[in-house]
């Protein structure tokens, strides 16, 4: 019985719903016939839906009706003979439809026990198009101008929206209405429509209508230039920003993240609409800092993304990294974020200065500049530094160190001051750091005082003027906080750098000075063997291209640098470094600086250290090490004797030669090919001499090859 009963109403059903489905094509008909006015025939039919209150055949049976009487629906513009319809009767249709379709969706919820209650939202879901086709239809009624937009169909609609109170209803509806209706209509109801937003229910995703509604207005305004007037006409940007207030103040309980991302929709908005209107762009970052004031650091990461979207956005709108030091409030919301956001910000920056070629030439920039990079150059977390990556250490540091050489100003006094501002910065970066940002500043200082090399320093004003003298100070002052930290090779280096700048200064105390503390780094400082060997050898290359010393203070530095030489660990670099140093006591493009006896001093001095390296190897290995030191300084030898120097003679060199020779054809010398092949190509290079004739040629003569 009970199998017969349900069988009898699932028949009834159905010819009901035929039933209805035939009304309504009946109907359609029937306005085609013109009998009757159309707006007389759809409010019947209307009215005729209303007897179907079952959600989903409500629903499927008023979705047929809008479809069956789009093509009824009648605009100003056409007239069917005697027709009294206007547009206004076909909005009211379509308007009343969609009321009536949006409550049986809304319904829909209510329906069947809690258990199925995400079955049934699902379900909602994908029968929500059923509503927003009523919206699509009345944006494409070509009656319905900005004026019936504003007067009737926004407020209708919005007051459905706003009554229902339902969460996907609303989401769902704002934004088809953002999508549907033309960019135009939303510019000019900008208010109305805003006005909504906080009345919509806490739950719902208003960021996300908000963002969609500022993309479009964005691409408008993008569209053509002649349509920014319309902005500012209606103040898009106060109504828009006004609005983001009220709703982030409404959801008391909206994440971090949700207010971030409707700063940056409004940001993007402002950048695209009103680029020249810094004050907007610091406005709306000033209003993200309000936001995240007294709250800790972020921890959540999709946050930090938005943050750091936030900060990249005025980057790459003006592709200048000076716009954005003029923000007052860029630095603040800097200061919201974790150390390690703020370094992935603070690459940003720098990337974005060295993209763009950003030539920062002022010293309060700078101030701002490094402020907003600090936690590259500076420790912001002690308990950070332990788990830092090598790897990517080092390219944040080189990053750092580029952005110094693009910091440059024509004028010298404003010069020094910047490189004074970075050096105050990078001071503070510890001892991992200043190997890596003290050269380039070095480097920058020096590049000054080339500038500098005619002022003597001697103006008379209220301020010292920037001067050779005062810059060099401040480069050793520098140099010498990097030896204090563990990198006296570097710091060799550069004090060498200083005393050549010096040098082209003629400022012979100071590069006496830079020497000294060269000295004083490798006697206290350089320990290792190998280090010691290349920096006396930078040492002797420095103090051989000086001319400003006079004889008592080169004097002074030749011996120690001779003196260093002899005291080498291994016996091959003590012979190295003291032939090397013959080079301080022949210099040709000076005047002066010919010393022929104490090159042949140091020349023997080497001939007996490579000797008695020999003979520590005899000893030692039970034969004779290779003869590469003996062919070196014959080497010497031939060039100091090409350079005229009296002291070296044709008997001198003959005599090595022998020696050599004996060494090679001794049964206890190791053989060596590359000391075979150099001595080889010596011999060559003396009989090409004896050869090509003149006078070169009568001095190489009384040698024998």
């Amino acid at each position: 019985m009970r199998v017969d009963m349900a069988f009898r109403l699932l028949i009834y059903t159905n010819l009901c719903n035929m039933l209805e489905i035939y009304c309504l094509d009946l109907g359609s008909v029937y306005i085609k016939s013109k009998e009757a006015p159309a707006k007389d025939v759809l409010k019947d039919l209307v009215e005729m839906c209303r007897g179907v209150q079952h959600p989903i055949r409500g629903l499927f049976l008023r979705s047929y009706l809008a479809q069956v009487s789009r093509d009824k629906l009648l605009d100003l513009g056409s007239k069917y003979e005697g027709a009294e319809d206007t547009v206004m009767d076909a909005v009211e249709f379509v308007l009343q439809n969609f009321t009536e379709m949006n409550k049986l969706w809304v319904r829909m919820q209510h329906q069947g026990p809690v258990w199925v209650k995400e079955k049934l939202e699902k379900e909602r879901s994908e029968l929500r198009d059923l509503v927003g086709k009523n919206l699509h239809v009345l944006s494409q009624i070509e009656g319905v101008d900005l004026e019936i937009y504003r007067d009737t169909v926004l407020p209708r609609v919005l007051e459905q929206v706003v009554n229902c109170k339902d969460e996907l209803a609303q989401y769902y509806l704002m934004d088809c209405i953002i999508q549907v209706f033309p960019d135009e209509y939303h510019l000019q109801t900008l208010e109305t429509l805003l006005g909504a937003c906080p009345q919509l229910q806490l739950t719902v995703d208003v960021k996300t209508v908000l963002s969609r509604l500022m993309a479009r207005l964005s691409n408008y305004a993008a569209s053509s230039v002649e349509v920014l007037p319309e902005f500012l006409q209606v103040e898009a940007f106060a109504k828009l920003s006004s609005a983001i207030g009220k709703v982030i103040e409404a959801q008391v309980d909206m994440p971090i993240v949700g207010a971030v991302a409707l700063y940056v929709s409004l940001l993007t908005f402002t950048l695209h609409v009103h680029p020249e209107r810094l004050d907007y762009v610091d406005q709306v970052l000033g209003a993200c800092v309000k936001k995240l004031s007294g709250k800790p650091k972020l921890e959540d990461i999709r946050a930090k993304k938005q943050i750091v979207a936030l900060l990249s956005a005025p980057l790459e709108k003006y592709n200048d990294i000076v716009t954005a030091l003029t923000l007052s409030n860029y630095p603040h919301v800097m200061d919201c974020l974790d150390y390690e956001t703020n370094k992935v910000m603070a690459m940003v920056i720098i990337q974005s200065a060295m993209k763009n070629n950003t030539c920062i030439s002022t010293a309060d920039k700078v101030e701002v500049l490094f402020e907003l990079i600090k936690g590259l150059i500076k420790d912001l977390d002690e308990t950070a530094t332990a788990e830092l990556d090598e790897e990517d250490f080092k390219e944040e540091q080189n990053s750092v160190a580029r952005l110094i050489h693009m910091l440059y100003n024509d004028d010298s006094e404003e010069m020094l001051k910047i490189i004074c501002a970075v050096r105050k910065h990078i001071m503070a970066g510890g001892s991992q750091r200043l190997p890596f940002t003290v050269p380039p500043l070095i480097f920058s200082a020096l590049r000054l005082v080339r500038k500098l090399q005619d002022q003597d320093g001697n103006v008379v004003g209220e301020e010292e003027p920037a001067t050779p003298k005062k810059v060099f100070q401040l480069l050793n002052e520098t140099i010498e906080a990097l030896s204090s930290v563990s990198s006296p090779e570097l710091a060799l280096r550069l004090y060498l750098q200083c005393a050549e700048a010096a040098n082209d200064c003629d400022l012979e105390p100071v590069a006496y000075e830079f020497f000294t503390q060269a000295f004083i780094l490798y006697e206290e400082e350089v320990a290792d063997s190998k280090a010691q060997v290349t920096a006396l050898h930078l040492i002797i290359g420095a103090l051989q291209r000086m001319n400003v010393f006079g004889v008592e203070n080169r004097d002074a530095l030749t011996h120690k640098a001779t003196g260093h030489s002899a005291k080498l660990l291994k016996k091959p670099d003590q012979c190295r470094a003291v032939y090397a140093c013959s080079h301080l006591f022949w210099v040709d493009d000076q005047n002066g600086i010919k010393d022929g006896e104490r090159v042949l001093l140091c020349l023997k001095r080497a001939l007996r250290i490579a000797n008695s390296a020999q003979q520590i190897a005899n000893a030692t290995r039970g034969c004779s090490g290779p003869v590469t030191l003996f062919v070196e300084i014959l080497n010497k030898y031939l060039y100091f004797f090409e350079k005229g120097n009296p002291q070296i003679t044709s008997a001198a060199i003959q005599g090595l030669i022998e020696l050599i020779t004996n060494e090679m054809q001794s049964d206890s010398t190791t053989p060596d090919p590359a000391s075979d092949a150099f001595f080889a190509s010596t011999i060559r290079y003396i009989q090409f001499q004896k050869q090509k004739g003149g006078v070169m040629g009568e001095r190489f003569g009384p040698i024998k090859v």
